[in-house]
């Protein structure tokens, strides 16, 4: 079932980050960098969501997200979901709720998008071997043709170094660590941990919805989930000046996670991290889709973005 599953995601996703239909939101406006250049990864499209009474009389704080596309209309995706940001962050504005902020939707890069997400100093940690046995994975799964090498080191240097400074420069936001955010789901919610950790100067927070430790699509004889608390025993930045947010389902390929979790949360224990800088949310009965995430999605932007 979790072969079928991920054969699944991969097509999807390559054909909703293809289209370009224009956005329809509930609240604020999308506009559109169709192509962003880079010369670290393919261009992709970004999409920001300015709220209702978005002014340049003052700033805001930012919150980057990955796998754009699937954000904020679910008439354009190909599951006919989506994650509704719009309305979930409009009503936490309109109530005063959390501080002002825009989104920062990147577009995912299709075929690409495992490679781009993937931490590569977790994989870099695993034997060769055990290297074999992911692209042997991978490419069962459909994700890779030629040996599986991640470039997500690349992907947060166009995030970081190419994007930012253009967010910064083109609209009225906050641009130090204390109000940048990063989130996303599954690989969304991989490259989520792994930016906070290799940026701590740049990113003070991270939303990581059904975080896929996995890296592939089954847990037999997996050596990935180590390798990532490994780089996270290593890497975990300062508890004093970051918050971080983990979530589970146990349905679909959710089902995957939840013993996975449990180690990253003796992690986040041990390098002191308590209920005011992390939290990890169990939801029994969600599934791996963004109707899931679109109904707890409230709970890490209050977290995060608290006033």
């Amino acid at each position: 079932m979790h072969r079928f599953l991920s054969f699944l995601l991969f097509f999807c996703y390559a054909v909703s980050a293809a289209g370009q239909s224009p956005i329809h939101v509930s609240s604020g406006t999308i506009e559109r960098l169709a192509d962003f250049p880079s010369k670290f990864v393919n261009p992709r499209t970004v999409d920001i969501w300015l709220p209702d009474g978005y002014t340049a009389t003052k700033k805001y704080a930012v919150l980057y997200m990955h796998d754009g596309q699937m954000l904020f209309d679910s008439a354009t995706t190909w599951n006919h979901q989506s994650w509704e940001v719009d309305e979930v962050a409009g009503k936490l504005l309109a109530i005063h709720q959390v501080q002002d902020f825009i989104v920062v939707g990147i577009w995912n890069d299709g075929k690409n998008r495992h490679a781009n997400y993937f931490p590569q100093k977790a994989y870099a940690l695993l034997t060769s071997e055990q290297q074999a046995f992911v692209t042997k994975q991978l490419q069962g799964a459909g994700r890779t043709v030629e040996a599986f090498q991640p470039n997500s080191d690349a992907y947060l240097k166009f995030l970081v170094t190419e994007l930012k400074p253009g967010i910064d420069r083109k609209y009225s936001v906050y641009t130090d660590r204390a109000h940048t955010f990063v989130a996303g789901s599954s690989m969304g919610g991989l490259i989520s941990m792994y930016a906070i950790c290799e940026y701590p100067a740049v990113f003070g927070g991270a939303a990581c919805l059904s975080t896929h430790w996995p890296g592939v699509f089954s847990l037999e004889n997996n050596p990935i989930p180590d390798a990532f608390v490994s780089y996270l025993n290593a890497k975990l930045p300062d508890r004093k000046s970051h918050k971080l947010y983990f979530d589970y389902g146990d349905q679909t390929l959710d089902a995957l996670y939840p013993s996975l979790q449990k180690k990253v949360d003796v992690v986040m224990k041990a390098k002191g991290y308590t209920t005011t800088n992390w939290v990890t949310r169990y939801f029994p009965g969600n599934d791996h889709s963004e109707k899931s995430w679109r109904g707890r999605l409230a709970i890490p932007l209050e977290f995060l973005l608290t006033k």
